[in-house]
């Protein structure tokens, strides 16, 4: 009967989503240092096998790809991304559709633009108060 509970028990184990951690570096696109760097960095316990193995699971993916997007697209340094990961659990993240890449020119002649609207809304302060 124990044997039983047992083998229901590891299959139900089974039927989350897990990845090792080869599996989890292709699907960030990061090579399998870097996770375990990250996990260093960030206190990070993966689960393990009997014999040594890491084992990831959805939540950890979405925890491993925040962190990616921090520190690679949005250029917050190590201590910046811990920050950020202690003070909000549930971080809201601009998608792609949201954000402008701009070059250096084009984001000059966007803060003039910036600037002169600021102005006129200043000078239109003044004339409605």
């Amino acid at each position: 009967m124990l044997r039983i509970i047992k083998k229901e028990a590891k299959h139900m184990k089974m039927q989350r989503k897990q990845f090792r951690i080869g599996a989890l570096a292709k699907s960030l696109g990061v090579k399998r240092f870097v996770i375990r760097f990250w996990e260093k960095e960030f206190n990070f316990n993966a689960h393990r096998s009997e014999g040594g193995q890491r084992f990831y699971e959805e939540r950890d993916l979405e925890r491993f790809r925040f962190i990616k997007t921090l520190l690679y697209e949005k250029g917050f340094t190590i201590a910046g991304a811990k920050k950020q990961l202690t003070t909000d659990d549930t971080p809201i993240i601009a998608s792609q559709k949201t954000t402008i890449d701009i070059d250096d020119e084009s984001k000059i002649e966007f803060d003039e633009k910036l600037i002169m609207f600021k102005n006129k809304l200043i000078e239109f302060r003044k004339l409605i108060s």
